[in-house]
């Protein structure tokens, strides 16, 4: 008979080994998870700042502590009275939570830059028409303020709103290139600050900055276009084993057992879990094309 397997041996044995894990590796875990929380909030309030909402820190670490911890505690109870099954679903569904916060503001502001960019081809050619008919830049833009919708329409305000507080437009448009860090709006605010210094016709280069980002966006669609068989292959993939999981423990729950409530079933799933996340990563690389 093998020494372990008596549980009076198997767990002191596995006791003092936590314990001395802990005692060892204690300080180097909380510290990387105390970086780790105040680097997500520190993103979360960031993209909340550019979206234009209300930054509040103890909103935001309320909401991220619901989304780990209030989740977590949630599908624990779910699954009580096993503990087994729980503690994996508790821990699988806070470290979720706690990475989806970040990953859904910034999906946020990545389609607020998205929508300007968009809309940059109408305000370009209205800022165009006003220089020919003698208006500035200002004024141009002002009236792009006027016309058209958000997201350019509180962009632009802003740029505005800074030069009558006294800041230049050139550093206004800087900040502006900062809060929608994309090629074509850094493009357009390097165009204005060249040719207020150097003298230029601003409307030629306003029309060049149009063709180009219509024809990048021309690019991109056919390129989504021809990525999308891949994208929606990555999802069926990656989602196959949680259905196939969740039907076999609808149809046979004990057939599913020993997977939440034995060492190597938890370890299988641990495995299963971390291969997943690896392979729609690579896949996402793979079928993420910038232009």
């Amino acid at each position: 008979m093998s020494l372990f397997s008596h549980e009076w041996i198997v767990l002191p044995l596995f006791g003092v080994s936590v314990c001395v894990a802990v005692y060892m590796w204690a300080d180097r875990i909380f510290y990387r998870l105390y970086n780790k929380s105040t680097s997500k909030k520190a993103q979360v309030m960031l993209h909340m700042k550019l979206l234009g909402m209300d930054v509040d820190e103890k909103k935001v670490t309320r909401i991220l502590l619901l989304s780990s911890f209030g989740v977590g505690t949630l599908f624990f109870f779910l699954a009580w009275p096993a503990v087994s099954v729980g503690i994996f679903l508790g821990v699988s569904s806070g470290i979720a939570g706690f990475q989806l916060v970040p990953i859904i503001y910034k999906i946020l502001y990545e389609r607020k830059c998205s929508q300007f960019v968009d809309q940059m081809v109408d305000a370009l050619t209205i800022m165009g028409n006003g220089i020919k008919s003698g208006s500035n830049p200002q004024q141009s833009m002002q009236r792009v303020v006027e016309i058209m919708g958000n997201p350019i329409r509180a962009e632009f305000s802003q740029v505005i709103t800074q030069t009558q507080f006294g800041q230049s437009f050139e550093e206004a448009l800087t900040d502006l290139a900062e809060r929608i860090p994309r090629p074509d709006v850094q493009m357009f605010v390097t165009a204005i600050n060249i040719l207020k210094e150097t003298g230029g016709n601003l409307a030629e280069t306003f029309e060049t900055i149009v063709s180009t980002i219509r024809e990048r966006q021309k690019l991109e669609k056919k390129i989504s276009a021809m990525t999308a068989q891949g994208v929606m292959q990555g999802i069926i993939v990656t989602s196959i084993p949680f259905i196939l999981g969740a039907v076999f423990f609808a149809v046979d729950p004990a057939y599913m057992r020993p997977m939440f409530n034995t060492t190597l079933g938890l370890v299988l799933l641990a495995t299963m879990l971390a291969l997943q996340i690896i392979g729609g990563v690579m896949i996402k690389k793979i079928v993420t094309i910038k232009v």
